[in-house]
Order: C-alpha cells, then sequence, then structure tokens
C-alpha cells in the first residue's frame, strides 16, 4: 500500500511542476513582469507617485485617464499591472503638463 501512494505522489508532484512551468512560460513578446525588467515604468510610476501628494490629485488623475481610482493604485504604487499604451501616451502628457503648470482636466 505504501508504494502505490510514493508512487501516486510522485505522479501528483511530476504533474504540479509541470503545469507550474507552464504557467510561468512567458512566451516572446509578452510584457515582462513589473520589476527589475521594467526600469522606465519603475521610473515614470516613481516621478508620478511624487507629483500625486495633494489630497484630490490620484482622483483628478484617474478621471483624466478614465480608470478607477483601484485601477491608478495596482499601477502606480502596487505596480502589479501596466496602463495600455494610450494611457501611457496620457500619462507623460499629464506629466508634462503638470511640470508647466497647466492643470488638465476633462
Amino acid at each position: 500500500m505504501a508504494d502505490g501512494l510514493a508512487a501516486a505522489a510522485g505522479a501528483v508532484a511530476s504533474e504540479v511542476g509541470r503545469k507550474y512551468k507552464e504557467w510561468r512560460y512567458v512566451p516572446r513578446g509578452s510584457i515582462p513582469p513589473c520589476g527589475p525588467q521594467t526600469p522606465l515604468w519603475n521610473e515614470l510610476a516613481a516621478t508620478l507617485r511624487r507629483l500625486l501628494r495633494r489630497r484630490g490629485d490620484k482622483v483628478r488623475l484617474a478621471r483624466y485617464l478614465g480608470i478607477s481610482r483601484q485601477r491608478l493604485h495596482l499601477l502606480l504604487v502596487t505596480r502589479t499591472a501596466y496602463p495600455d499604451a494610450e494611457r501611457t501616451l496620457q500619462l507623460l502628457v499629464w506629466l508634462q503638463a503638470r511640470r508647466r503648470g497647466v492643470a488638465l482636466d476633462r
């Protein structure tokens, strides 16, 4: 009976390992996970976080981008998500306008 359990455990372990490898596989051209592999996004997010210190700034930026405040938090603070290309460009435009002292509202 012990041999049967050991064989079953080995089969399950190899299946779990195979599924984990499939899940971890990142195909070419896909988006890398946030972290050291994305230095430009890290710098943009850090710059935006520095500019969003006053009360209500995050809400106004989220409205400008057309996303929820929670989604903006995922993008800039936890960095577990990326914006799409259009919103990234909107972030850059907002950043330039903010540096010039111009308020962008929608």
